[in-house]
């Protein structure tokens, strides 16, 4: 029989759960698609809009800034087209000998540009909210 106490809940739940990989998770910010969060059931949304009326009372002093939430994700250089590599800092361009060479915005050659990965701009592929709602896939069989 164990008699060990049960061991404590976390005092950071939430920086626990998007420590790990989560969708729209970064190291500073939580991304939430509005067309997924317009379409969870009533009572989510109830209790979702609560959460966030608290954070933007409690938080409400400080100075937001409007946000640009641009759909991302990884890509090896070597697979990214020329507006791709634009947007997130890289030039590709033949050098003399004829080679395609890859450059960073500081004008510097990347060695080994196939291993090299950074993230690029995507077309969204989550609707946006004007589309309605999102059927959330059927929750597995107990």
């Amino acid at each position: 029989m164990n008699t060990d106490p049960p061991a404590p809940a976390s005092t950071t739940p939430l920086r626990d759960y998007l420590d790990r990989p989560a969708p729209g998770s970064c190291e500073d910010y939580l991304v939430v698609p509005r067309s997924l969060a317009q379409s969870m059931p009533l009572r989510w949304q109830q209790v979702f809009t609560g959460l966030l009326a608290d954070l933007h009372d409690a938080y409400a002093d400080l100075p937001w800034p409007e946000y640009k939430v641009v759909p991302s994700r990884w890509e090896s250089l070597v697979d990214m087209d020329e507006e791709q590599l634009a947007a997130a800092g890289y030039l590709a361009d033949l050098d003399s000998d004829g080679e395609l060479v890859y450059r960073d915005a500081a004008d510097n050659p990347v060695g080994d540009p196939a291993a090299h990965r950074v993230l690029a701009p995507v077309d969204d592929p989550l609707p946006p909210a004007s589309a309605g709602r999102v059927e959330p896939r059927p929750a597995a069989p107990l």
